[in-house]
This record gives structure tokens, sequence and C-alpha cells, in this order.
């Protein structure tokens, strides 16, 4: 070998030498600054209820401030682009319900493959939590809900976070098992919908932001989607309960980066999570919300989230659901 090629091949074994080593001390060092979290609706809503929490535990845990950034609109489809095409370098990250990633892809095109664009974190919280009625109505119990929806076909306005969000699921999966005529009316998020529930503008939700005005007593609780009673509401029947089955929709929160981002970030933040997740102070702070949290790796969230797909995307087909 010549001596010119040889120093050629040294030099560049001493730079990739080089290399690997401070790549692993970015990756070890981090977050060595603030941390982005963006929460694709609009604040006050369900979403950054369970998000807020998370960023204060995590922030504390880290040393590092973890931010949030509200970008609504598209039914969470903004904010998800905006994190799938960011820097995969560990500084911004997604917190999400399933609408933009299990849902909306079955019913228009998305600017993002939520299956390849996005890796897995950490799960958020499962919002405990029903269709709930305006007093004016009339209506007490589910029965009589669903009885006077029956008779009066049209009548009864449901505001969901959005088009193709969990909320909006909730009353197409309602209406398919049920047979009732209820008007979906979209917001840009939960808070816009509850403004416009409380004085009567609309009559019906599903979210875990108007559960406070149920303890008031300014809305009824009819039901709980989800596979045991809430603690907060415990004389309130499941759907399950009120029989009809297969039909609770859940609402799921997790926490995604962009594609690339190091696994060793991925893993960090993942362990810590769980860790959060297991403190009596973070059970209380979910329960606050009425969140339920199953610790989930990042693997276990990947599957969870095909099977939601394949289940909303039954749902879509068998029901009709159109983005109108």
């Amino acid at each position: 070998m010549k001596r010119r090629e040889f120093l050629t091949m040294a030099g560049a074994a001493a730079m990739s030498g080089l290399a690997a080593p401070y790549v692993s001390a970015q990756e070890a060092s981090w977050p060595n600054k603030p941390v982005k979290i963006i929460v694709p609706y609009a604040p006050g809503g369900a979403s950054d209820m369970v998000a807020r929490p998370w960023a204060d535990k995590l922030s504390q845990a880290f040393g590092q401030p973890f931010v949030i950034d509200n970008r609504g609109g598209a039914g969470g489809m903004i904010g998800t682009e905006a994190v799938a095409k960011s820097a995969p370098d560990g500084y911004t990250f997604l917190m999400t319900p399933n609408g933009p990633l299990t849902i909306i892809p079955s019913l228009r095109q998305a600017p993002y493959d939520a299956t390849s664009d996005l890796i897995p974190v950490g799960r958020l919280g499962d919002l405990v939590c029903g269709f709930v009625i305006h007093p004016s109505v009339g209506p007490k119990t589910f029965a009589e809900m669903i009885d006077h929806a029956k008779k009066n076909p049209g009548k009864l306005n449901y505001g969901s976070a959005g088009l193709a969000t969990g909320t909006h699921m909730r009353l197409e999966m309602l209406k398919y098992k049920t047979g009732v005529d209820i008007i979906h009316v979209p917001y840009r998020g939960s808070a816009d919908a509850l403004n416009d529930l409380l004085p009567g503008n609309i009559q019906m939700m599903n979210e875990i932001n108007v559960l406070p005005h149920v303890k008031a007593g300014k809305l009824l609780l009819l039901n709980i989607n989800y596979p045991k009673r809430s603690p907060d509401f415990p004389d309130v029947p499941t759907l399950t309960e009120l029989g009809v089955t297969g039909a609770d929709e859940p609402l799921w929160y997790c926490t995604f980066a962009p594609k690339g981002t190091p696994a060793s970030i991925i893993n960090k933040m993942n362990a810590k999570m769980l860790e959060i997740t297991a403190t009596d102070d973070m059970k209380q702070r979910m329960r606050e919300i009425s969140a339920d949290v199953p610790p989930q790796r990042p693997e276990e969230i990947a599957a969870f989230m095909k099977n939601d797909f394949a289940t909303n995307a039954e749902l879509i087909k068998i029901a009709k659901v159109k983005l109108e």
C-alpha cells in the first residue's frame, strides 16, 4: 500500500472514531436545552389537559423545560405534520390523541404516514368519560336519551373536538349501534364545544373537560365509555353494562417523536415516563382530569395503534363515515 493511501485511510478511520463518541455524547447529555411539545389542538381542551401535567413532570425529571406548543387545526393534522417534519434530535415531540393517527388516515390523505414518520415514545393516558347531555333537553338516563333521540331524529346536536377525532367516532359508533340520528357539530377543540354546550346551543358531548360541570350539576353524565366505571362517578354505568357492547371507542393519548430520533433518547424518555406513571402524585393528577394511564413501551404502543387503526377503519367503512 502506498504511503499516501495509508495516510488517507488512517485519517478517515480517525475521523470516524471521533464522530461516533461525539454523537453518543450528544445523546447521553440529552436534554441540555428546552424541549418542545406540540399538542395538535387548541388550548383548554382534553388534549391540553392531558399534556400539561406531563410537561410539568418531564420538566422536573430532566431539569429542562418541556414547553407546550398548541397547534390546532385540520383535525390535529397541522400539529402532527409539524412534528413528523421536525429535526429528529430529541427536542420536538408530539402529544396527541388517536384521531390524527388512527382515524384521519382512513378518511382523507394525510401529509404524513403515522406508522413510519413518527416513533411511539410513551403512553400518556386514556380518557374515562362518556356522553353528557344538557339538563334542558329532558332525558336523565342513557335509555331516556336514546328514546328521545329516536322520537326526535336530527334534533339533538353533539359537539366534538373536530372532524375525525376520537370524540367524533364515539358518536358514529353510538349511531351505528343504536340507530339514533344525532347531528355532529365539529369544533377546533373541545374547549370551544364546551362553550356552546353550557348555554345549551348544542346538547351533547363526550369529553373529560365537561366532567367538572357534571359535578357542579350543570350537565348530566349518562354513561362511561370505558371497560370499567369511573371512580369519581361510581353510580354511572358503562356502555357494556347498558347493553351496548363493543362501542367504547377508546380515547387514548401518546407521545411520539419524528422518524430518525435516536433510540437512546426514545428509550430514555420512555423509561422516565414509566417511572412517572407509577408515582402516586401522577396517578392523582391523572385521576383529577379523569384519565387512566396504562404503562406501555414503544413496541406495545405500536401494536396497540395497529389494532386501533383497524377498528376505526372498519367502523368508518360500515357506518359510511364521511368528512363533511
